[in-house]
């Protein structure tokens, strides 16, 4: 939908909620040793899936999947739920739908985790005010891989990891 859309506009125009500026997201992403994605797929073709690779391949973080109906995902264990992990994440990654977030929200506060960061095209703005008054830190709309690769340097238009960010024109 382009976003000088009249629709577009109307949608964007109801968001009040504001999330972690992009220095914020940066400091959580630096001070995050672990990452549980709620709602991983092992099937190549979602974007979880995606995300998890990234995830694996160009970050240090522990990841961990989970799905109740999947025992592996890219090779990992998966956990049915976030309560099942061998330890308390410190970003829970959600791909799952709007209307399912304030649950979602309400297992990651019990999991004992402090940051929920709910996928890009995914808003439930009264979860992400409802999860910072139990305290936690609320990414929504925005992608872990994107942001990730934008603030190390490998972002590129398709959304692979070059390896390499640079503002100079290219001379041929």
């Amino acid at each position: 939908m382009p976003a000088s859309s009249p629709l577009a506009k109307r949608l964007k125009s109801q968001r009040t909620w504001v999330g972690p500026n992009a220095k914020q997201r940066l400091a959580i992403l630096r001070k995050a040793k672990s990452v549980a994605i709620v709602g991983a797929s092992p099937n190549s073709t979602r974007s979880s899936y995606f995300v998890g690779t990234y995830l694996l391949q160009s970050s240090d973080y522990r990841v961990y999947f989970v799905n109740p109906n999947a025992d592996t995902i890219l090779g990992q264990k998966a956990y049915p739920d976030l309560a099942s992990l061998p330890d308390v994440p410190d970003i829970v990654d959600v791909f799952r739908k709007a209307s399912d977030i304030p649950a979602v929200i309400d297992d990651v506060i019990a999991s004992g985790a402090k940051t929920v960061w709910v996928q890009l095209g995914i808003w439930n703005q009264d979860a992400a005010i409802y999860g910072e008054s139990k305290g936690l830190t609320v990414v929504m709309d925005r992608c872990i891989k994107v942001e990730h690769a934008r603030f190390h340097g490998g972002l590129h238009l398709l959304g692979f990891d070059t390896g390499v960010i640079s503002a100079r024109k290219l001379v041929r």
